[in-house]
């Protein structure tokens, strides 16, 4: 009679239930329909059907704009069954991008295997629903679309979540952890459900997130076995991770990542109304706030509330502190943490020596709780801040990637014994500055006269201070003496050529609501011609120009400039008469000086730290 009774009861539970217990399963293409044009696609269906998550709703094809470099795409806008944090059924968006050229593997077709996918997790976009990485990937707005495109460059197929909350009329449940990462996991398990796509089930696939999108990749590893145990996961990169809640809020209230505060308040107060209960306790200044904040994407948001405190947006001005010996408040924000379940794949974790956003000691500490689960990390330091070190690991994760799809072991860094580095993050309150300390320095000066380049050489380094708060940049470059082999008359000559600054570096630099970077400025140098002369015989001379040479510095770009690339600047700039040349004065000056002399200049960042 009980297991009567027992079967009963199960055949009653709800069929939601039910397919709740078991993993995805993709329905067949045909069960799949094309969603509508314009923004009602954003339209959630209500009810959400009672499907397995990681169903595929419904898609359409879309275009994108990502920027130089980018190869031919296929690109679909997807809606697709998800789970939040409490277990509940919802509905995310996101974008799938399939490189038109063919994938080919294996030799002759022997071995040959799909086309890798890459679940990417984006970072930070704003709360606003127009910062939905799948709608900045059509306006051409995306700030991490260089990382994008280097991944397509590799021909492998990606997929990028929206994350939960970009739905219209919806609330991002921004830094909601299990969400973030089961939105990464159920992106990659609708993929392959795009007709035509080429996207297969079975394809190799790898996670890659940065800050907030760092904390989905990691919470998507955790989750994997027993969410998307279907998916042939190969490997997790995350980088800028804050793996330990409380101490990245305790570094960004009051300081200049303080916007990152309040949109967590707001996120996880949607994510959990119960447990967070913001509403009751916020003053009309949160009121506020969250409203401008609902209606910007991150760089607008982040200039705007930098160095607030989060007892200002409360009645009681309760400290963060005391906001978090709330009992459910505190709970809450410890149920976000990282490293409490074993990743089963090898994990590449990176963070910037100098990020002022998340604390570096917390990302230490989470590598140290991976390793001692026994997941396979490898950890790597770079020197810049936040926002730099985003742009600047990608080649290294790139190539990362590429060794993971391909099956190669990783033999990490959990067992070598070394000294935690320090962190030399900028203090948190002030301004948002980016130090481009010794920068290497490279490119060339044409001299019009002479229709010649004179390379600079390979020490050459560029160090600045950019605020881009006050907006001021100011620095200076560092030239050793040019070697070059000119013409004059046709007559080969050695000459040595020196660069002396003249005073420093300054302009203006700003980061605009899209994540373009601004910097125009100058820099001004005296040329100096050192010596010159053939056959192992150099002259003397000491003559310059009679008044420094003025460098404009103008750049327009994406902030992922500042990645590998570096920033380039050229133009077109006039040399002064030469002095001090004695007898070859005239004739010196008649082929250095004048209009019509080109340059360009690109400064990129350093290598990775060693520790």
């Amino acid at each position: 009679m009980r297991r009567v009774l027992k079967l009963a009861a199960v055949v009653a539970l709800p069929l939601v239930f039910l397919l709740a217990l078991v993993p995805a399963v993709a329905p067949p293409a045909g069960a799949v329909t094309v969603g509508p044009g314009g923004q009602a696609f954003y339209n959630a269906p209500s009810p959400i059907p009672p499907v397995a998550h990681g169903t595929l709703l419904s898609y359409r094809p879309t275009t994108v704009s990502l920027g130089p470099g980018a190869p031919a795409v296929g690109a679909w806008d997807l809606l697709y069954r998800s789970t939040d944090s409490n277990g509940d059924a919802d509905v995310v968006t996101g974008t799938l991008l399939v490189p038109t050229a063919p994938w080919v593997s294996g030799f002759f077709g022997i071995g040959a295997t799909p086309r890798p996918l890459i679940a990417y997790a984006p970072g930070t976009q704003g709360l606003a629903q127009r910062c939905a990485p799948s709608e900045q990937l059509t306006a051409g707005t995306e700030y991490e679309a260089a990382n994008i495109v280097a991944l397509l460059q590799k021909n492998w197929a990606v997929v990028v979540t929206d994350y939960a909350g970009y739905t219209n009329g919806a609330t991002p449940t921004y830094l909601a952890g299990r969400s973030e990462g089961q939105a990464v996991l159920d992106a990659a398990l609708a993929a392959p459900q795009v007709p035509g796509a080429g996207v297969s089930a079975s394809a190799t696939t790898a996670v890659w997130g940065y800050s907030q999108g760092g904390q989905a990749a990691d919470w998507a590893g955790q989750l994997s076995t027993g969410y998307a145990p279907s998916l042939h996961l190969a490997g997790v990169s995350a980088g800028g991770v804050p793996g330990d809640f409380e101490a990245s809020a305790a570094n960004l209230d009051g300081s200049v990542g303080a916007a990152f505060l309040l949109m967590g308040v707001q996120g996880l107060a949607t994510e959990y109304p119960a447990d967070i209960p913001f509403a009751a306790l916020e003053n009309a200044a949160a009121r506020s706030a969250l409203a401008a904040a609902d209606s910007e994407c991150v760089f607008q948001t982040l200039f705007q509330f930098a160095d607030t405190s989060i007892r200002n947006f409360n009645a009681a001005g309760l400290s963060l502190q005391q906001l978090e010996a709330i009992p459910p408040v505190g709970a809450t924000l410890v149920a976000q943490n990282l490293g409490t379940a074993k990743i089963p794949v090898p994990v590449l974790q990176y963070h910037g020596q100098s990020d002022e956003f998340i604390p570096l000691g917390q990302a230490l500490a989470l590598k140290n709780r991976y390793c001692s689960l026994g997941t396979n990390v490898q950890f790597e330091l770079y020197p810049g801040e936040h926002i730099t070190t985003q742009f600047q690991a990608a080649p290294q994760v790139v190539s990362w990637l590429g060794d993971r799809l391909s099956g190669l072991p990783q033999l990490g860094n959990c067992l070598e014994p070394a000294p935690s580095p320090a962190s030399t993050a900028n203090p948190g309150g002030g301004d948002l500055v980016v130090s481009l300390k010794n920068w290497t320095l490279g490119g060339s000066v044409t001299v019009h006269g002479l229709g010649q380049s004179l390379s600079l050489p390979p020490a050459s380094t560029f160090s600045a201070t950019t605020d881009l708060t006050t907006q001021k940049l100011t620095g200076a470059l560092s030239v050793p003496t040019i070697a070059s082999t000119i013409s004059i008359l046709g007559i080969p000559v050695n000459i040595q050529v020196s660069l002396t600054p003249s005073g420093a570096t300054s302009g203006s630099v700003s980061l605009d609501a899209n994540g373009q970077l601004h910097i125009h400025g100058a820099t001004a140098a005296t040329v100096d011609i050192v010596s010159a002369g053939d056959l192992g015989i150099n002259i003397p001379l000491g003559c310059q120009t009679s008044t420094p040479v003025q460098f404009p510095l103008n750049f327009d770009g994406p902030v992922s400039s500042l990645g590998d690339g570096g920033l380039t600047f050229s133009g077109t700039t006039t040399f002064p008469s030469l002095t001090g040349c004695g007898l070859l004065s005239p004739l010196l000056s008649l082929l250095f000086s004048g209009a019509g002399n080109t340059y360009s200049f690109t400064v990129a960042p350093p290598a990775p730290v060693a520790w």
